[in-house]
């Protein structure tokens, strides 16, 4: 557990990427099986420690200090790992347990909830500080030190010598904790095969077209539509759908998983049916909102009533595999035809193609792109026509062009202390417009979109003009307008203002209108899709 600590430490306090590389490759590299392997899953999100909630450290820590005292510390440090590492009574001063990783996991891994609270104190007891920091945020998941999956694996096989697409593509057919692929890596085996197992790829992706100008001789453009990228994978008799993080996600959408019987494996976007859509899809319609989408997504079990109302489909882009025969380097024209030929071939009620947009050059389709206002269209891809599909962002293969966000003027109610680096800082918003009878009512929540000038300045403004406390949330005087970007918004029964933005984000701060003249509430209903 020293070693992980020390690695989780140094992560924390790592801003550079490749400095974050070296330190995991590092780690990798001197560690031993099965721990590292752990370490791994752990980084990378695949450790799924059931027994362990963070109602139950909490309750530990309250048993052993005054529930006051480690609730303003949480508020004031930000992490509640963090927090508890800190307040944990006992020797801080002292070297702690050097536990072998793998024999913690396998120890809460076999915990029972009602054994959990005995074991979880008996282990913190054991640790010193920086251990019990690394056993609280492996046993409750969502590390937070700025380490993604895909920088993991990129580490994994930059320290190793092997190719990150390569170590992606595997991945998912091999358990944690990985010692098939750490066999592979270090040339004890040879390559784990997904030839009989539906494994995820890794997705193609675009860059923003910012100012780029391009040939649609040379170009295909596609709608983006606002649902969920998919892989839909069948091979051995078995299917899978895949989100575009990687995670298996067949268990929420059996319906669609049902259907998808064509071995190989597809590119596409999961939508739901809009309410006028009866039997089959018509070319580039029939798509809910997301909003649609969102009642289905994360749930381990959907019910009959469920899969009636939020009917799921997918709008194919692509074609990885053709059967057995893996076509991601012919070019997209190509992969085109594959992919007409087999889409004629499925269910056409739960399966359609993505249109190509017909435009005779680049200023008709912003033209286009401009109208778009449909409730599940976020913007245009534009796709080289003579592009493989290869994983990750490529320049100049694909683009993507996203419509112009909405803006609206709303006022700041609430705020709250945001986590890590900014758990000094009032950094999360809720903002409200005016009903008709002049009360403000709440219609979102933002934190991103400020620069550290500004954030400095609300922070101020929070502290400055606070009327009320809520726990940690801090009610202000409703005199400062923030202009809120967001792509939608959604008729919502759970808000109390009946509407809820899809991907708000604070574009200005507008100290030069009064809070008077901010939106209405029935301004936002009028843009509803």
């Amino acid at each position: 557990m020293h070693a992980f600590a020390a690695l989780l430490d140094s992560l924390i306090y790592t801003r550079s990427r490749n400095a974050k590389l070296r330190l995991i490759g590092d780690y990798l590299v001197a560690t031993p099986d099965p721990d590292r392997g752990w370490a791994m899953a752990a980084l990378t999100g695949d450790l799924d420690l059931k027994a362990v909630k963070p109602a139950l450290i909490r309750t530990l820590i309250e048993e052993r200090v005054d529930p006051i005292l480690f609730r303003m510390s949480r508020d004031y440090v930000g992490d509640t790992a963090e927090t508890v590492a800190l307040l944990w009574p006992g020797d801080r001063d002292g070297a702690g347990e050097d536990l072998r990783l793998a024999a913690v996991i396998d120890q809460l891994a076999a915990l029972s909830r009602s054994d959990a609270p005995a074991v979880m104190a008996e282990l913190l007891d054991r640790l010193d500080t920086d251990g019990r920091f690394a056993l609280l945020k492996l046993a409750t998941g969502g590390l937070r030190i700025g380490v993604s999956a895909r920088l993991a694996k990129t580490a994994l096989a930059q320290a190793f010598g092997l190719d990150v697409d390569a170590v992606e593509e595997v991945w998912h057919g091999i358990d944690a904790p990985y010692a098939r692929l750490f066999a592979w890596a270090e040339g004890r085996a040879n390559q784990p095969t997904a030839a009989d197992v539906p494994v995820f790829r890794p997705f193609m992706l675009a860059h923003p077209i910012g100012d780029a100008r391009v040939d649609l001789a040379d170009y295909a453009a596609e709608w983006k539509w606002d649902g969920i990228r998919v892989q839909l994978v069948h091979v051995a008799g078995e299917t899978r759908l895949y989100s575009r993080a990687g995670d298996d996600i067949t268990a929420s959408f059996p319906d669609v998983a049902a259907d998808f019987r064509l071995p190989g494996a597809l590119d596409g976007e999961l939508l739901v049916k809009g309410a006028a859509q009866g039997g089959g899809l018509g070319e580039g319609a029939g798509a809910a909102s997301f909003n649609a989408l969102q009642q289905r997504l994360g749930r381990k079990q959907v019910s009959h009533r469920m899969l009636a109302e939020f009917p799921a489909f997918v709008r194919l882009y692509d074609v990885l595999f053709d059967g057995s025969e893996d076509v991601r380097d012919l070019p997209w024209s190509t992969r085109r035809q594959r992919l007409e030929a087999l889409v004629a071939r499925l269910d056409r009620n739960r399966f359609d193609l993505s249109v190509v947009i017909d435009a005779p050059d680049i200023d008709a389709l912003e033209g286009l792109r401009a109208g778009a206002r449909d409730a599940a269209i976020e913007g245009v891809m534009l796709k080289r026509r003579d592009s493989p599909y290869v994983a990750g962002r490529r320049t100049g293969l694909w683009y993507k062009w996203k419509r112009d966000p909405l803006v609206v003027d709303c006022v700041m109610m609430y705020a709250q202390r945001g986590s890590g680096r900014r758990s000094s800082f009032y950094s999360d918003y809720t903002f409200g417009c005016w009903s008709e009878d002049g009360t403000l009512l709440p219609v979102g929540k933002a934190y991103s979109g400020i620069t550290d000038a500004e954030l400095k300045f609300l922070d101020r403004f929070v502290r400055t003009h606070t009327v009320n406390r809520f726990g940690p949330v801090r009610e202000v005087d409703k005199t400062l307008v923030l202009e809120i970007a967001f792509d939608s918004v959604h008729a919502s029964s759970r808000h109390k203002s009946g509407v809820a933005m899809r991907f708000p984000r604070i574009n200005r701060i507008r100290t030069d209108k009064p809070a008077a003249e901010a939106d209405r509430v029935a301004t936002l209903a009028g843009l509803v899709t």
